[in-house]
């Protein structure tokens, strides 16, 4: 038998321990595979692109287990009723390749980059950073709030999207945790004014500049998680390049990533080598550092363990027949055999194979 994870047993799981729990377990999980980065079988991932959007599959596998994520990236979905992001992924067994795990990933994904988000953070950002400027209100815009407020003690948010329902949406949201003080600002510049972390997380796939090196103050992170395919960015190569420079797989951020700007020799940073060691962030609290984030496989392998170690947890789950349970492993046919005998066609197929 399979688990299977859906939405509604990932909000039930959530309700039993509370997002900061939630929040700081899948962290947790995160900064154990990070740390034992050199474990995997890693390789970009493997991209379908269209004028309309991308359709992605993340593979990653350890020795133990292998993990893909499938998803796509559609910003024009919005306007048919439909999500920008969906996805969904599963765990299996190296040795035999039996699936233990399927699992919905449309709302884990924004619980899992939200919590790469904060482990990048608290790698090289500032360690009294207490302001975020988050610039663009969609559906990653709470997640990235909430956790950064629970997991790293943000307690002002201050907001700015194009879209004013997206940024009045956020900000009813955020109503809920009464701890963390609001601001809606008129323009990018009026929102990153004075803050210690900058997350950019906008959806349009173009070539564009959401901050410039003008709005930027010393000792400001930057965690740029919005530019993740190739012929998207959001920050002006003026600031890559004053910049030091986190990324989360180099081959794959070269293709999809802000740094996709840089030329090839421009060196940049791996954060699994600072968060193995807790050496090699930030050199001052005057430098300013950049968190390139396209997304990672391993950070949804990591995802994956977290939902399949709390369901065992918390007893969630469907168990299903994905795979199917047969006495005898050469004999895959007796599966409809029963079926066959109650099908109307069946005397017919058998005089036809008789003749």
């Amino acid at each position: 038998m399979t688990t299977f994870i859906d939405i509604h047993c990932i909000k039930r799981m959530v309700s039993k321990i509370g997002l900061a729990e939630f929040f700081a377990g899948l962290e947790a999980q995160l900064c154990s595979d990070f740390k034992r980065w050199e474990q995997f079988d890693k390789c970009p991932r493997l991209a379908s692109h269209s004028d309309v959007g991308v359709i992605e599959l993340m593979p990653i596998a350890d020795e133990t287990s292998y993990g893909f994520k499938y998803v796509n990236g559609h910003p024009i979905n919005t306007t048919k009723g439909l999500s920008t992001v969906m996805a969904f992924g599963a765990l299996a067994q190296v040795e035999t390749g039996y699936p233990d795990l399927l699992a919905e990933l449309t709302l884990t994904t924004a619980f899992r980059t939200a919590a790469t988000s904060v482990m990048a953070a608290k790698a090289v950002a500032r360690k009294d950073s207490r302001v975020m400027a988050m610039i663009g209100s969609g559906a990653q815009s709470e997640f990235q709030s909430i956790a950064f407020h629970y997991l790293m003690g943000i307690n002002e948010i201050r907001i700015f999207d194009i879209d004013r329902k997206a940024m009045d949406k956020l900000a009813n949201h955020l109503k809920g945790f009464p701890e963390i003080t609001v601001i809606q600002a008129a323009s990018t510049k009026e929102a990153v004014q004075g803050a210690d972390i900058v997350t950019t997380c906008t959806a349009d796939k173009a070539w564009a500049t959401i901050l410039t090196p003008d709005m930027i103050e010393p000792g400001m992170h930057i965690n740029a998680i919005g530019g993740d395919c190739p012929g998207k960015t959001e920050l002006h190569v003026d600031i890559l390049k004053q910049a030091k420079v986190f990324v989360e797989y180099e081959p794959q951020t070269r293709i999809e990533g802000d740094i996709q700007q840089l030329p090839a020799e421009h060196a940049v940073n791996d954060l699994w080598k600072v968060i193995a060691s807790g050496e090699g962030g930030r050199e001052s609290q005057q430098q300013l550092t950049v968190f390139d984030s396209v997304g990672f496989a391993l950070e949804d392998f990591s995802a994956l363990h977290y939902l399949y170690s709390l369901s065992k947890k918390l007893k969630e789950g469907e168990q299903v027949d994905l795979i199917p349970d047969l006495s005898n492993p050469k004999d895959l046919f007796t599966l409809i055999t029963d079926d066959l005998s109650q099908s109307k066609d069946q005397p017919y197929k058998l005089k036809a194979a008789q003749a």
